[in-house]
């Protein structure tokens, strides 16, 4: 039994993981997991990063290793961090990132774990996951309003446990609950984990069940999925499309962020000329100096495009950036088929 005082919180319903271990799931419209994104918060969050790295540059190499090490040995958050071999992280890690410091439970609530977890870059992807929520439930309302009898389909990209399409989900159905009413929807996760998508399916179960899904007939579907072979995507997107569905793609803190220019492009390809598609959605690294500084000390490699270029590299492929929101370390960007 959970028994931290977030559990006491009306509202929150929990997840297990495949190790057993239960874990609340992320809605971005409660008070326990929003995060404020205006101007002012943003500024107050980037200068509180600004002077944590300056202070950081100030230490040794060598204590700075050492301190990786004794983190790594004390907090789960840090060994995925710091010391995993991995070039990305995976997705139940990514995801308990996003819970939140005050959130986190058993074994992952140490106070080293909830320190990390307070930290600016980690706040920056919860208002990330925040944010694209946001663009796609307002991207998608009005189509849904005028087609109540399509179907949705949202086709995640790397999506791991597809939090960003259950938030989309979660505040169609809070301000907008007939966008939803009688609908089938149907997630597809695209994405070469196992585990991610795992969690992210008893998520939804957990939603659906006693929730602020309830009601909904909502199927969660896993495509195992590698990005530079797009073939998958567009035989998924068509397929959706046969249903005469209204189609929605995402891709948080995965395909905008890591993949190359041409990867990026032939995804993109992919989904144009869909019938039906009506957005795609997704997290961009930002270019500004400094964005650019702190991945010089990060092991993930990230490229940061910024929005201003992503938007050039979208047009590639014929889409066009209709609306953009801004985090410390990434823009998200809400894409159009161009003439729509």
């Amino acid at each position: 039994m959970v028994t931290t005082a977030s559990a006491e919180r009306a509202g929150i319903v929990y997840a297990t993981t495949r190790q057993g271990y239960p874990v609340p799931v992320i809605d971005v419209s409660h008070p326990a997991f929003a995060v404020p994104d205006d101007a002012q918060a943003l500024d107050t969050l980037r200068r509180t990063f600004a002077e944590s790295e300056r202070q950081r540059k100030q230490l040794p190499h060598w204590m700075l290793k050492a301190l990786v090490w004794w983190m790594g040995r004390r907090s789960r958050l840090a060994r995925e961090l710091f010391t995993s071999d991995n070039s990305f992280l995976g997705g139940v890690s990514t995801y308990l990132m996003k819970v939140g410091a005050p959130n986190l439970v058993p074994p992952f609530d140490t106070p080293l774990d909830r320190r990390l977890a307070a930290a600016p870059p980690i706040i920056s992807m919860r208002m990330r996951l925040q944010q694209l929520a946001r663009l796609l439930a307002q991207g998608l309302q009005p189509e849904l309003l005028a087609r109540s009898a399509a179907p949705l389909h949202l086709i995640n990209i790397g999506g791991g446990t597809a939090i960003d399409s259950l938030n989309t989900l979660i505040l169609l159905n809070r301000s907008a609950p007939a966008a939803l009413a009688s609908r089938s929807i149907v997630i597809h996760v695209l994405d070469g984990d196992t585990e991610g998508p795992e969690l992210g399916r008893r998520a939804l179960d957990a939603l659906v069940q006693k929730g602020p899904l309830g009601g909904l007939t909502v199927e969660f579907v896993h495509v195992p999925y590698d990005w530079t072979h797009v073939s998958t995507l567009a035989e998924v997107a068509r397929q959706a499309s046969n249903s005469n569905a209204i189609i929605a793609a995402s891709t948080e803190g995965a395909l905008f962020e890591y993949a190359d220019d041409p990867t990026v492009v032939a995804n993109l390809n992919a989904l144009h000329g869909i019938p039906g598609l009506a957005a795609v959605g997704g997290t961009v690294t930002r270019a500004d100096p400094l964005a650019r500084e702190f991945l010089t000390t990060s092991r993930f490699k990230l490229i940061p495009r910024g929005a201003e270029a992503f938007g050039i590299l979208a047009k590639q492929a014929r889409f066009v950036v209709s609306r953009v929101e801004s985090t410390l370390l990434s823009d998200q960007v809400l894409l159009r088929p161009e003439g729509s």
